[in-house]
């Protein structure tokens, strides 16, 4: 697994032993960010949130790409320590904010303090049911707003509902066994 685009192009991220991690496959990566940066522009400046981060293959990305800020939520302490460890070994501890705490409770603790964010990664454990969860906190989160876009990637087999609260899906796209799907706030006539 390594990084695909801007600064840090090319550089290996380190991994945890096992199959509890599943990072996202680099040709969905690649079109992960080529939708962003047609979508966004330029992603300089932005700031990012990883939910479920695993390595934090997603957020790093981003930072690579010339975001800001990325804070990455995982509840697993090695998962936290791999990423800090990526941050580390690719000088971007600055610019990343690592909280070790399951998904809603982490949510719940950004509520209150946290700036509006731009990009929401949102990479669970297939077919748990947490990524509708989620969906539903994010729906009603004060940094969530109609300029946030939140990709959850999933199963290809996973469909997700087009609503959740205010959240509306706006696109959905399929590689293989992996699918992305967007969501924003808004009506459906703002995305036709």
């Amino acid at each position: 697994m390594r990084v695909i685009g801007g600064t840090a192009r090319g550089r290996r991220l380190a991994a945890p032993r096992g199959e509890r991690v599943r990072p996202t496959a680099d040709r969905v990566k690649e079109a992960l960010f080529s939708i962003l940066t047609s979508l966004l522009g330029n992603l300089e400046g932005l700031r990012v949130l990883d939910i479920f981060a695993g390595t934090g293959n997603l957020g790093i990305e981003a930072l690579s790409r010339g975001c800001s800020e990325a804070i990455f939520i995982d509840s697993h302490r090695e998962s936290a320590a791999i990423i800090r460890q990526n941050l580390t070994q690719l000088n971007l501890t600055d610019r990343g904010r690592v909280i070790v705490k399951d998904a809603a409770s982490a949510l719940q603790c950004l509520n209150e303090n946290i700036a509006p964010l731009h990009i929401i990664f949102l990479d669970p454990p297939y077919r748990q049911g947490l990524a509708e969860k989620v969906l539903g906190l994010l729906a009603s989160a004060p940094f969530v707003t109609r300029e946030t876009i939140i990709v959850s990637e999933s199963d290809s087999g996973e469909v997700f509902p087009e609503r959740f609260g205010s959240l509306q899906q706006f696109d959905r796209r399929v590689y293989g066994d992996t699918a992305l799907t967007f969501f924003q706030k808004g009506t459906p006539d703002d995305h036709a």
